[in-house]
């Protein structure tokens, strides 16, 4: 039983294992300059003029950062959205700012990304439960049970968190248009995001695949092994009467031959 679960319980782990390397990916952008940590980003937007800020802007998970991840500033746990520019900043799109995060960001902006920050920490957290879990998979069904609810679980986070990123960066963006300023999400960023996503849900699908699947027990083996040698027996059975009754015919007409002659 275990040979029939082994290949949707590995299969879910490289995809949770994929899902969990986004993720870091994600987490840890700007916190060096190697690649693809230093272009992974949220938005990248023209700050000219706004006070406190660089000319050109990145969002990242901790950081507030210049072009390619540069000139970043310490790292925040849930940093608000205004942290690119100074409390009251003039010459900031007014969408933006309020007395949020020391006066840096409006009501919208802080919540939004706010909550999307701890349900990606959370969903990190599941998936990493969720990735040990997906051993016992390999187990049989009860393993492939376990792993596909803790992954359900990490699912259903990340996928607030990701539609509340993008829901928080297209918005921005827009903004920033909308004041005629350049403005562009980021590839990288929304592309581990994304994935991350679709990679957990092929890993909740294999594991729910794993869990319904049932494998032959040993007691339908035995039972077929038993039929058949009991239908052997039985035909057995029928050739020995018929040839026990075949040797008492012929013996009786060699009697019946024998006392003819002697006649």
């Amino acid at each position: 039983m275990a040979l029939i679960h082994a290949p949707f319980g590995l299969a879910a782990s490289v995809m949770l294992a994929t899902s969990i390397l986004f993720l870091f990916f994600i987490i840890l952008a700007g916190v060096t300059g190697t690649t693809p940590l230093n272009k992974t980003y949220f938005l990248q937007a023209d700050t000219t003029g706004i006070q406190g800020a660089h000319d050109i802007s990145q969002w990242t998970y901790l950081y507030s950062c210049g072009p390619n991840n540069e000139q970043c500033g310490s790292a925040h746990p849930a940093i608000p959205f205004g942290n690119v520019w100074a409390p009251n900043a003039a010459n900031a799109p007014p969408e933006l700012i309020g007395k949020y995060g020391g006066g840096t960001t409006s009501h919208y902006y802080f919540y939004m990304w706010r909550f999307s920050w701890v349900f990606f920490l959370i969903a990190l957290f599941l998936e990493i439960i969720a990735f040990f879990s997906s051993f016992l998979a390999c187990c049989g069904r009860l393993g492939s049970s376990i792993g596909s609810f803790v992954t359900f679980l990490a699912f259903a986070f990340l996928a607030i968190a990701v539609s509340l990123m993008t829901a928080t960066f297209v918005k921005a963006r827009n903004v920033f248009h909308n004041h005629n300023r350049d403005a562009q999400l980021g590839g990288y960023g929304f592309g581990f995001s994304w994935g991350a996503l679709a990679a957990l849900l092929i890993a909740m699908i294999l594991l729910c695949a794993g869990a319904t699947r049932k494998g032959k027990s040993k007691n339908t083996v035995d039972d077929g092994t038993n039929g058949n040698a009991a239908q052997g027996g039985r035909r057995w059975g029928r050739r020995g009467r018929r040839d026990r009754a075949g040797s008492f015919s012929k013996v009786n007409y060699e009697d019946g031959r024998l006392d003819n002659v002697n006649a």
